[in-house]
């Protein structure tokens, strides 16, 4: 997975873990602490939802990714990533929604 585009940010968001803030502005998300990380997250799902609500394809794809990124931001902060999410995901296969759900705690 290598060529894959999510594996390769979230390799490069990791590498910006402890940089210099003024150098990047992943470095600087860091630095700001996990709540604001987390604030940014929603502030990129709220505007994701907004453009969705649009017919406007590119804006939405641009929210997207923008909401992907920080998103990866907030797993590698709280030192989780994307084999994290994939094997959660992995878990649920095969599992109806519903029975996921209800089985929450």
């Amino acid at each position: 997975m290598a060529d894959d585009p999510l594996t390769a940010l979230d390799a490069l968001i990791r590498s910006r873990r402890g940089a210099d803030a003024a150098s990047s502005y992943t470095a600087s998300l860091f630095a700001k602490g996990r709540a604001k990380i987390a604030q940014k997250v929603g502030e990129e799902a709220t505007e994701t939802v907004i453009a969705a609500m649009g017919d406007d394809r590119r804006a939405l794809t641009g929210e997207a990714a923008d909401l992907v990124y920080h998103l990866l931001v907030l797993l590698a902060d709280a030192g989780l990533g994307l084999d994290d999410v994939r094997a959660e995901l992995a878990r649920r296969t095969g599992q109806s929604g519903l029975a996921e759900k209800a089985g929450r705690s």
